[in-house]
């Protein structure tokens, strides 16, 4: 048997305020319905209001993966938090999170990987598991990207909306369930494809979200095709074997053409993107607790979760339910 970090829970959260892409375009910006769906299939998102922050989303979204399990919250021993968008500079968000649960001894952390944090995030904490650092942990997703949009550029505001998803991992000696594999990677060299204009060490300030959208499209079809076959590869499984791919929710047209590159079912793939738009890092961990919740996802599923975002960075996990 072999020490593995397996998912017992998940939980989600989205902030009240739902604005759909007609309600965007009465806000004044140059957009339609028609176009923002035949370009991103998305339809709307949430915004956060005043007082809701990172934190306190992925703070409700651990709350109720936390009741799924029925796992006490002072069993939790790690607590890693993806997030582009934290509630300071620092400490880390994740610590925001660790007291309001009222844990007041445990790992938390932070990590910036864009899109891609809660790929990275997962990995980070499998292996902190099977390295015996604790026995539970709270894996989460969180962001408020709609403080980082520029309402001037219709390219971008239209597409990302704000939310939280966490699961909950717990040790276990198992074969065949939990993480199988996971791997991750990072390319420097385009940074000027998807950024922030932005920073506590340049410009002093917050900065806006800046997007060359074809470019990052033609990347992201590629990086993900890629690294879901050499995840599947180093877990031993093959694409047909795959239940259900749980991907980045950035655009519906990367979902279906990354699919078909790898001759993915696409009945198969997960999709919430259409009424979530793109929530960066929360967006899988949203995307499963919602497969989970309605029933599509059952134990014993294989499935795979992949993202790409901004660095650029990419990666995929291996999971059996």
């Amino acid at each position: 048997m072999t020490r593995r970090s397996v998912i017992v829970a998940t939980g989600s959260a989205l902030p009240p305020l739902r604005v759909t892409n007609a309600e965007l375009a009465e806000r004044g910006i140059d957009t339609t319905h028609e176009w923002i769906v035949e370009r991103t299939g998305i339809h709307a998102r949430h915004f956060a209001a005043d007082g809701e922050t990172t934190a306190t989303l992925a703070t409700e979204a651990a709350r109720k993966a936390l009741a799924e399990a029925g796992v006490a919250a002072e069993k939790i021993g790690l607590i890693v938090l993806a997030t582009a968008t934290p509630d300071q500079t620092f400490p880390a968000s994740a610590t925001r999170v660790q007291t309001a649960l009222g844990i007041n001894d445990c790992i938390a952390f932070d990590i910036a990987a864009v899109c891609t944090g809660f790929l990275y995030a997962l990995s980070v904490a499998d292996n902190m598991l099977k390295g015996q650092m604790a026995d539970y942990a709270l894996v989460i997703g969180a962001e408020t990207f709609s403080r980082l949009l520029d309402w001037e550029d219709r390219t971008t505001c239209v597409l990302f909306g704000d939310g939280a998803g966490a699961i909950l991992l717990k040790a276990e000696e198992t074969e065949d369930r939990g993480v199988l594999a996971t791997r991750l990677h990072a390319d420097g060299r385009h940074n000027d494809l998807l950024y922030v204009d932005g920073g506590v060490s340049t410009t002093g300030t917050v900065g806006k979200l800046r997007m060359k959208g074809k470019e990052v499209f033609r990347h992201a079809v590629v990086n993900l095709a890629d690294v879901l076959g050499e995840t599947l590869t180093a877990a031993g499984h093959r694409p047909e074997e795959v239940d259900w791919v749980v991907p980045h929710q950035a655009n519906k047209r990367i979902l279906d053409a990354t699919a078909k590159k790898l001759g993915l079912d696409p009945n198969r793939v997960i999709v919430t993107v259409d009424q979530h738009a793109n929530t960066s890092a929360a967006s899988v961990p949203l995307a499963l607790d919602v497969a989970v919740r309605d029933g599509r996802i059952k134990p014993g599923d294989l499935i795979v979760l992949e993202a790409m975002g901004g660095g650029f960075t990419w990666g995929a996990a291996v999971v059996r339910y």
